[in-house]
């Protein structure tokens, strides 16, 4: 599978996601606490895939370097919002100040790589390259999403 259909279907899944969330009031407390771990899990599954295996290959080109050096940033950001949101009572007035500022990240992320570091990752790699990614992504996956589950 093409390495950035791969990633564009995980970034739809987030973005769904966090709009479930977001429609949230401060009585879903259950809705909230289940929804916020279903999406900790699924970012945890696709960081993991960009940091070991997407951006390793984009750091290896000196047009795409920069990208990726960033989306390791903007994925600690996130972390430590995420880490923060854990801390609050899905009924705390400030939960959803924080989601929103978890979201916005989130939102301004996948834009980034969807508009700049996806055009610039097909400039470097051939279609060839792009699946052979996109393979091992889907496999490294699978595999996180398996021990998830025991």
């Amino acid at each position: 599978m093409d390495a950035l259909k791969l990633l564009k279907q995980d970034h739809d899944e987030v973005k769904e996601m966090l709009s479930d969330l977001e429609s949230t009031t401060e009585r879903a407390e259950k809705t909230r606490v289940a929804g916020l771990a279903e999406l900790k899990s699924e970012l945890e599954v696709h960081e993991a895939i960009e940091e070991e295996i997407f951006y390793p290959a984009l750091k290896e080109h000196p047009k795409t370097k920069d990208l990726a050096l960033e989306g390791y940033e903007e994925h600690h950001v996130v972390d430590m919002v995420m880490a923060e949101i854990e801390g609050v009572e899905p009924s705390d007035e400030t939960w959803m100040a924080k989601f929103t500022v978890m979201k916005e990240n989130l939102e301004h992320h996948i834009e980034e790589e969807e508009g700049e570091m996806f055009p610039q990752a097909e400039q470097v790699f051939d279609d060839s390259e792009l699946d052979e990614l996109g393979d091992r992504m889907q496999a490294r996956k699978e595999e996180l999403k398996a021990q998830s589950v025991v």
